[in-house]
């Protein structure tokens, strides 16, 4: 059994990599490859522009791929979604697709732009959300760059945007958000409804990679604590059920050990260390399955 994958080429590739490697897959590449190298022999990797792995799932061109909510919409690929994973290129937040005018243009709403041009990659996307709207406007592809082309080209813009930071460069202001998106693994669904083999390679994956996900905002505590003050230490303590408490050879100390947010970690060590607890240490985690 091979698990043709298709993975994102550009901007989210390496973003793409690191999950997979800290679900425990390795992958090499080179610049001018397309077909990368795995140190698993169930899976056939490709990377392809995120905008064509909807189509190329739906058509069984491809058995599975990351790619983004928003390309699955624009191209309404029927497909089997398996689960979110939240990551982007710079952050672990959502990515808009807004419309987007110059800051000094009139236009305040999307009704302004009727019988107005537009340049977006998301042609589709725009078309059934203008036609939604009862708007009619010009609406055409643009191959990346949308920004510059405001408003000498185009009267707005329809793009993606993480930060925002590109359109403010471009003295460009946000009227509205189309869609809210993030990257997600899909599967084609007669693979997913008919090959078991596949199918379980698949559930593996989603797992892996959701249990990386989760371990990423995760730390996980350990520390010494004695009886006396066990119950204050405990209190200061969050958990993703209870905290693990183990007895220690003097019957006085007890070890502890929790899971917790990373961010929770840097302000929690100086209370427990006054709270008496010693021998602190924090880790990373890898993957978590709940």
């Amino acid at each position: 059994m091979r698990l043709r994958l298709g993975l994102p080429k550009g901007s989210l590739q390496d973003a793409t990599f690191s999950l997979f490697e800290r679900a425990g897959f390795r992958f090499k590449t080179t610049s001018r490859s397309y077909e990368p190298i795995v140190d698993d022999e169930e899976i056939e990797p490709v990377l392809l522009r995120p905008q064509e792995i909807p189509e190329y799932v739906a058509d069984g061109v491809i058995d599975a791929g990351l790619t983004g909510h928003d390309w699955v919409t624009d191209c309404g690929a029927d497909v089997e979604e398996l689960c979110e994973l939240r990551y982007s290129k710079l952050t672990n937040n959502p990515i808009r697709i807004v419309l987007a005018v110059h800051n000094d243009s009139p236009f305040q709403s999307l009704e302004d732009l009727r019988g107005k041009r537009l340049a977006t990659e998301y042609v589709r996307l725009t078309k059934r959300h203008f036609s939604e709207r009862g708007v009619d406007a010009e609406i055409e592809f643009s191959w990346g760059a949308c920004e510059v082309k405001v408003p000498n080209l185009v009267d707005a813009i329809v793009v993606n945007t993480e930060t925002g930071s590109s359109l403010r460069a471009h003295n460009l202001r946000i009227v509205e958000t189309l869609l809210t998106s993030t990257t997600r693994f899909i599967a084609n669904k007669k693979v997913w409804a008919e090959d078991e083999a596949k199918r379980q390679k698949l559930e593996s994956l989603t797992m892996l990679l959701t249990a990386a996900m989760n371990a990423a905002k995760l730390v996980g505590l350990k520390m010494n604590a004695p009886r006396a003050g066990l119950n204050e230490i405990l209190s200061l303590l969050p958990a993703l059920q209870n905290p693990t408490i183990s007895q220690l050879a003097d019957p006085e100390w007890v070890a502890v050990e929790v899971i917790l947010g990373e961010r929770e970690s840097r302000d929690l060590l100086p209370r427990l260390k006054r709270a008496g607890a010693t021998g602190l240490v924090e880790y990373p985690l890898s993957k978590v399955i709940y």
